[in-house]
């Protein structure tokens, strides 16, 4: 058997060995069922503990109130841009946008179809690398909900949890697909959150919602069926045939989570790697990080030497000795580093020792 990589993908992403491990034992027969959780019917009552407790755990891990649902489905983060609207838009058809990178504009232009989008601020003018500061005086007081993507996973910023603005009576939206769990956010401060589970809660082709209980019911007579939250909310995530799973795999995952500690334990361990190669970064003269020091990412660092053919050399030798998917992505060029909660610290360790021996093979 090769061994394993240190994989820096932004996602899907690097996955906790000890889980992969127990899904692999369970892979034939799971709990004495004869069968592999991909097998069985979702309405089964072994499927229906997998999901009850993958449920419980998250409300758990993310301390959310009771007057929010959970709602497991599918169709990535990006259908939620136009999901979020659709059942939203129910009063003004107004809603409050902040332009941070290229989800958040794919989710304005998805909006943009069912009603009146402001973009309150963007931070496009400088390539996304850093959040624009906001004026609570140019917010829409009534607005039907003001969406932010509190992580920006190619460009590497984020709305840090004392940042989450203030919006008052009108909904908070958040996209975490690629930093949910890994620090702690208060739900209380969003009506809705969305999250594909590709980066921190298990493989792809599944979307996790949090979403307000008064939020639910009011959406456009337009909305199709499987849109539609309330039907998901009402059907407790088992309108149709739901990615089982995933939801199993991420089961696992929550299990995985609490048992090192929860999100305030994991946050800790994500500050210390994050801290890690940003410092490095700072005091490299070779590899800059493109991001405002106040606005970086615990998840994504982007990083480059500002000479092409050198970003293409260090991505060469470094996949060659196991450490891979540093590419960035292609809007952006250079290298990125995932360090998403499964990559354990050795493995920044290493990737610092890597680019230390690079830089003083390449002054």
């Amino acid at each position: 058997m090769n061994e394993r990589v240190y994989n820096f993908s932004a996602g899907p992403s690097v996955l906790p060995e000890e889980v992969l491990v127990e899904a692999a034992k369970d892979m034939l027969n799971y709990k004495g069922s004869g069968m592999s959780v991909m097998e069985m019917s979702h309405r089964s009552k072994v499927f229906d503990s997998i999901i009850k407790e993958a449920e419980s755990l998250f409300k758990e891990l993310m301390d959310i109130p009771d007057n929010y649902k959970v709602l497991f489905l599918q169709g990535g983060a990006s259908t939620q841009f136009s999901m979020v609207p659709l059942n939203l838009f129910n009063n003004t058809k107004t809603a409050d946008y902040v332009e941070t990178g290229s989800w958040a504009s794919k989710a304005i232009k998805e909006a943009k179809r069912y009603g009146a989008v402001n973009v309150l601020a963007s931070s496009k003018d400088k390539t996304y690398s850093y959040i624009p500061k906001l004026d609570p005086s140019t917010f829409t007081k009534d607005a039907d909900y003001f969406h932010i993507t509190v992580n920006n996973t190619i460009y590497g910023t984020r709305f840090a949890p004392e940042s989450i603005p203030d919006t008052g009576n009108v909904p908070l939206v958040g996209d975490m697909s690629s930093n949910i769990l890994s620090e702690v956010y208060d739900i209380k401060k969003f009506g809705l959150v969305y999250a594909g589970a590709q980066k921190n809660m298990g493989p792809s082709g599944l979307t996790t919602v949090i979403i307000r209980d008064d939020l639910i019911g009011n959406e456009m007579d337009i909305t199709p069926t499987m849109l539609n939250y309330k039907i998901h909310a009402d059907a407790d995530s088992l309108y149709n045939t739901p990615p089982c799973y995933a939801i199993y795999i991420c089961m696992l995952i929550f299990k995985w989570l609490k048992e090192k500690g929860g999100v305030a334990a994991m946050e800790k361990i994500n500050k210390e790697k994050a801290a890690l190669l940003y410092d490095y970064l700072d005091e490299s003269n070779l590899f800059k990080a493109t991001v405002a020091a106040e606005d970086r990412s615990l998840m994504n660092v982007p990083f480059v030497t500002g000479n092409d053919d050198l970003d293409a050399a260090f991505v060469k030798e470094a996949t060659e000795k196991g450490f891979v998917n540093l590419k960035g992505h292609r809007s952006v060029g250079g290298m990125r580093a995932s360090i998403y909660n499964a990559m354990p610290f050795e493995g920044v360790e290493k990737l610092v020792k890597l680019m230390k021996d690079f830089e003083v093979k390449n002054k």
